[in-house]
């Protein structure tokens, strides 16, 4: 089966995906923008053939050099698990002749007012909403929404510029920070809890799904930089905390059609129980969540992904034993990380439930924790009890500090 890849080398998780559709017996020929020698080693061996075009973003171009180059080439699978690449993609499945998400549907998914309105008209609880180009209409925009009320890049992926503005001044300060957007989503700021809904899809069939959880939701841990923000995939998956959630999932779904792929919805639980539709994406979570989903029940959703991918099946085995938490750190000070401190004790504490630490080294620049969740590395735990995870996340997020300057 040949299978063209968008960006099999980013985010870091793409060659993982890369290798299990290679293991299912994929040839995966690669399209990216950058030389092949920059590709991360595992997509590389994984490949069997890759082109590199000036840029992704002019699709039209890319579309052409793929028939160019490949005109031989009879492409069973068009896949792109990279947010900006999913419009790409559909249209590459139109030129190529091969069944997959529609351009309409993809459009729907990466611009958050239609797919708004889409899941609203489905009778499913969205926050209020409205686009704006201009700054004149962000403020009306805010007007119809009321304060206070998000903006957010419409097409944009995770919480990265996303504002809360409590008032009009709240909103021209946050429209100085992007002046870079040009179109915009306003929206209801809901009060709440924020989860996630995660599903692998076969042809709109929810094949295998998660429940995960923010602590802090993402907007206060975004802007707080001494947090050390949490992300958390749930064993218990049937308790009336997340019920509402789930069954919107369900809803969800079959309304905004991803055909076969990993989908990542983002959903609120108010405090009186009400559950509010957020955001979905037809890409898998980022920042390392797929592997604190394989946590969750000692699994492997890269080649679960895979095998529903090619084959149309899901065969593997779910059995949530664990919730399993990541815990992003933020050095203190800025420049090279000097020293990492608590980790050998919080290993003697917890031991076997601790199960993955990723830190920067020592003489390593710290990163901008604006620009990625990650930050400076994390550590991941994993407990059958709901309160132990959290409770032992809690004493990695207060007792390991990485220290740079």
């Amino acid at each position: 089966m040949n299978v063209l890849m968008i960006a099999p080398g980013y985010p870091d998780e793409m060659p993982l995906f890369c290798r299990a559709l290679s293991a299912h017996g994929a040839t995966v020929h690669g399209i990216s923008d950058v030389p092949q020698s920059q590709l991360p080693a595992l997509a590389k061996h994984h490949l069997s053939a890759y082109l590199q075009t000036p840029s992704l973003a002019d699709e039209d171009a890319v579309v052409e050099a793929v028939r160019r180059a490949w005109r031989h080439i009879p492409f069973d699978r068009v896949v792109c698990l990279w947010e900006p690449g999913v419009v790409l993609a559909a249209k590459l499945r139109v030129a190529l002749g091969v069944e997959g998400l529609a351009v309409e549907d993809a459009v729907c998914f990466r611009n958050k007012d239609l797919m708004k309105a889409r899941v609203a008209a489905a009778g499913i609880r969205c926050p209020r909403h409205r686009a704006a180009t201009t700054v004149a209409g962000v403020m009306e925009a805010a007007e119809f929404v009321g304060y206070p009320c998000i903006v957010k890049p419409i097409a944009g992926a995770g919480s990265m510029d996303t504002f809360r503005a409590d008032d009009a001044a709240g909103l021209e300060t946050a429209l100085k920070k992007m002046a870079h957007i040009e179109e915009v989503n306003v929206e209801e700021f809901i009060d709440g809890e924020e989860f996630t809904y995660d599903t692998i899809c076969v042809d709109d069939r929810i094949l295998y799904f998660n429940i995960g959880f923010y602590r802090p939701r993402p907007l206060i841990a975004r802007s707080t930089e001494w947090i050390s923000p949490q992300t958390l995939c749930l064993r218990d998956v049937d308790s009336e905390w997340v019920r509402g959630g789930r069954a919107m999932g369900e809803a969800v779904i079959p309304v905004m059609k991803p055909g076969t792929a990993f989908t990542h919805m983002e959903w609120y639980r108010k405090s009186d129980g009400e559950v509010v539709f957020g955001e979905i994406a037809a890409r898998p979570p980022g920042a390392r969540t797929v592997d604190l989903m394989n946590y969750v029940s000692d699994i492997d959703l890269f080649m679960g992904y895979a095998e529903a991918e090619l084959t149309g099946r899901f065969t593997t085995p779910v059995e949530r034993k664990y919730t399993a938490i990541n815990i992003f750190k933020r050095a203190q000070g800025q420049g090279r990380i000097h020293s990492i401190r608590g980790l050998d004790h919080l290993g003697e504490r917890y031991g076997e439930h601790i199960v993955h630490v990723d830190l920067l080294p020592v003489g390593a620049t710290r990163r901008d924790w604006i620009l990625t969740l990650i930050s400076d590395g994390y550590v991941t735990v994993r407990h059958p009890d709901f309160d132990e995870a959290c409770r032992i996340a809690d004493a990695v997020g207060t007792d390991l500090q990485l220290y740079a300057g």
